[in-house]
C-alpha cells in the first residue's frame, strides 16, 4: 500500500512538469488599434501623435521624421503574430503613414 502510494504522489508531482502543459501569451511592443490610427490626421504635430499613440517603440536617434510602432504576439507557444505602423512627418507634422493599419479602414 505505502509503494502504492509513493507511486501515486510521484506520478501526480511528475504530472505538472511536462513541457508544452501550459505556455504563457508573450505580448511585445506598442499596442495599436484601429480606432488610435482612425484619429490621425496628416498635419498633426509631434506632441498630438504621441497622445494618440503613446511612445513610439523605435525612433530614430538622428532624426525625429520617422515612428515606428511594432506589436508581436506569441499565444500559448502558437506562431508569432507581428503588427507594424510607421509614422513619417515633415517640418514637424505628420504627412504619411504605412504598415499594416490605414485610417479609415480595416487593419491587414
Amino acid at each position: 500500500m505505502r509503494k502504492i502510494l509513493i507511486a501515486l504522489a510521484a506520478t501526480l508531482f511528475l504530472s505538472g512538469c511536462f513541457p508544452g502543459v501550459y505556455k504563457i501569451d508573450i505580448p511585445q511592443g506598442n499596442v495599436v488599434t484601429q480606432e488610435m490610427v482612425d484619429q490621425l490626421r496628416p498635419g498633426m504635430t509631434h506632441s498630438q501623435v504621441r497622445f494618440i499613440m503613446g511612445t513610439p517603440l523605435i525612433t530614430d536617434t538622428f532624426s525625429d521624421q520617422r515612428w515606428d510602432y511594432l506589436y508581436s504576439i506569441q499565444q500559448g507557444g502558437g506562431p508569432r503574430q507581428q503588427e507594424r505602423i510607421t509614422l513619417f512627418f515633415d517640418n514637424g507634422q505628420l504627412s504619411r503613414i504605412s504598415g499594416d493599419f490605414r485610417p479609415g479602414g480595416d487593419s491587414n
